[in-house]
């Protein structure tokens, strides 16, 4: 009986020992560097240090290492309304030599709206020279599926992810149509000459990749070039993909979702000459936010995808092999349950999230 118990005390101590070192292992340090914002949208790390970020009730804040917090004047009116606001701000990739900076946001009314782009050059805490560069057409009367993501790209061309508008999946397929596209333009919002449809009739010629929903996650891997998006499917069905040039996505002829009625979308999962995701979530997380990891803080990290989930309330890491396959998923940051919005990798390799809250917080996690 001794025995048997002795043994019984050396597995339980061995296993405790192993729950307490696999935490170790998963421990992150979670700092809050702002909080009390209207849904924060994005952010953006400017080279001497502090951090932009968007609201998307239509304010744009620059945060000092020490947490305070300015207002930055001249941001463009935005159409307010359900998923409608300010989106994304990204850098231009000469910001140090020019000082711009592009935002993507909601406008337009109740009947006709549209996703924007407007470039601006940031002066101290004031946006001048701002200029309207790019507009989704056509305009739709829903105030949701915006998409409004943007990246640059290696050959310093502009991507921005666009939706669907919901009730309008159909235009996913046509090229007629900006909704749910990937376009491409030039730094001023120019199309460029090498994206797939310049000159086809009746084609828009930004698009560069199309048969998208809602795609709210877009990031370039720095090491090789990729341009990985994800998008929410309907129920069941959220995507990543990586982006083709003139690939067609899918939706709606593929999906792996229902509609929220529970009817069926389309018959087909897969379809001929229609690229598959790289991942499929079923049910739906709703990823918003993606990084590409290349940074010193989690060094086994390299060339992994890094997730935001608004419904699971969660981060994912997509573990990514060189030839771009995913070979594996799991949960990180633990001790962070919230709706995540974006997903940022700071210069020095931090992760930087923002929560999709009514008093959302943009949190910096490190080991």
């Amino acid at each position: 009986m001794v025995i048997k118990l002795k043994k019984l005390l050396i597995t339980f101590a061995a296993t405790v020992h192993g729950l307490l070192t696999a935490g170790a292992a998963q421990a992150e340090q979670v700092q809050v560097m702002a909080s009390g914002l209207d849904h924060p949208w994005s952010l953006a790390f400017l080279p001497a240090g502090d951090v932009l970020v968007t609201e998307r009730a239509g304010r744009l804040w620059r945060l000092g290492a020490g947490g305070q917090k300015r207002a930055i004047a001249g941001v463009p009116a935005v159409r307010l309304a359900s998923q409608g606001g300010l989106f994304d701000v990204v850098l231009h990739p000469k910001f140090a030599d020019n000082g711009l900076i592009y935002l993507s946001y909601a406008a337009g009314e109740k009947g006709g709206n549209f996703t924007r782009v407007t470039r601006a050059r940031l002066d101290g805490d004031r946006l001048v020279e701002a200029k309207l560069i790019f507009q989704v057409s056509p305009a739709k009367d829903t105030p949701v599926h915006f998409g409004g993501r943007m990246a640059f790209l290696p050959d310093g061309s502009l991507v921005l992810t666009t939706g669907d508008g919901f009730d309008y999946r159909e235009q996913a397929q046509r090229l007629q149509s900006g909704l749910g596209k990937i376009m491409r333009m030039a730094d001023d919002g120019r199309p460029l000459a090498g994206n797939p449809f310049v000159g086809k009739a009746g084609a828009q010629p930004h698009i560069w990749s199309y048969g998208h929903r809602n795609p709210q996650g877009l990031a370039v891997d720095p090491a090789n070039g990729h341009l990985w998006a994800h998008e929410h499917g309907p129920q069941g069905g959220d995507e990543l993909n990586l982006i083709q040039k003139g690939g067609n996505y899918g939706w709606p002829v593929a999906t792996k979702g229902l509609d929220y009625s529970g009817a069926t979308i389309s018959p087909f999962k897969t379809y001929p000459g229609m690229i598959d995701g790289r991942a499929v979530w079923v049910p739906s997380i709703a990823p918003s936010g993606l990084a590409v990891y290349r940074g010193a803080l989690w060094p086994a990290w390299a060339g992994d995808l890094i997730v935001g989930a608004l419904v699971n309330k969660e981060v994912r890491r997509l573990d990514v092999d060189a030839a771009g396959k995913v070979i594996g998923q799991e949960r990180i940051f633990p001790s962070i349950k919230a709706r995540i919005r974006d997903v940022r990798v700071a210069p020095d390799g931090a992760v930087w999230l923002t929560t999709d809250e009514d008093a959302g917080k943009v949190l910096r996690v490190t080991p």
